[in-house]
């Protein structure tokens, strides 16, 4: 008996591995290092997206996992299933124009894990932010759209996980495109501005920015925040 559960466990870690590897395959080939995603090519090799989604619907998160395992299984899945309900609706401009059954993508009903059917908001809101109180889950998560923090193009694990939120933390703050930073004055992502506690528990939204900035910004510094970009973050 004892040799068969450490056969059933040895064959659930390799399924395991290899749905994640699966799912790291598709975003390296389908996603640049921009974050731009190929969404027509994705199309086409939909069924593999699909074969990750049933191993996100038959995985239920366990509580021997660590936090930096659990953190990555449902940032992984809230992208997964972006990305799905956007190849759902292709070819489309934008997740906004996304409507079912009266409801925006974020409020529908549709991502199965563990045997239960989330929306979008709840994965980001009840589970992730709640549970890990983690600015960097922003950089994390991706609303497939060109103001977003870039779609990482890579699964993460929890061997990658804080290093590759870190190194997108970074990367979105000093982005250009998406923050422009000037000692005396900012223009910075209404993501500061909506979730702007989670940023600000340790100090003020100058303070989190700085400490990933390149080029160090005024505490005084006058805030603007831009207007959000919801075109589609791909073709």
């Amino acid at each position: 008996m004892k040799r068969i559960l450490t056969l059933i466990l040895v064959l659930f870690i390799t399924h395991s591995y290899a749905q994640s590897s699966n799912f790291n395959d598709l975003l390296q080939k389908h996603v640049d290092v921009r974050g731009t995603v190929d969404y027509k090519s994705l199309k086409a090799n939909e069924a593999k997206l699909d074969a990750y989604l049933s191993y996100l619907n038959n995985t239920k998160p366990d509580k021997a996992w660590s936090a930096d395992k659990e953190k990555a299984f449902w940032i992984n899945a809230y992208n997964a299933y972006t990305i799905k309900i956007i190849l759902d609706n292709y070819p489309l401009k934008s997740i906004t124009n996304i409507k079912k059954g009266g409801k925006t993508a974020w409020k529908y009903a549709f991502a199965k894990v563990g045997g239960k059917t989330y929306t979008l908001d709840h994965i980001e809101h009840e589970i992730l932010r709640k549970k890990f109180k983690d600015p960097r889950i922003h950089v994390g998560v991706n609303c497939a759209s060109g103001s977003c923090p870039k779609l990482a193009n890579l699964a993460f694990t929890e061997d990658n996980i804080e290093l590759e939120l870190e190194r997108l933390m970074k990367e979105f703050i000093n982005d250009p495109t998406r923050n422009k930073l000037g000692k005396k004055k900012v223009e910075i992502s209404e993501i500061f501005n909506w979730f702007k506690g989670d940023f600000t528990a340790n100090g003020s939204v100058i303070d989190y920015i700085n400490r990933y900035a390149d080029t160090p910004v005024n505490k005084k510094a006058k805030i603007k925040y831009l207007t959000y970009d919801w075109s589609l973050n791909g073709n």
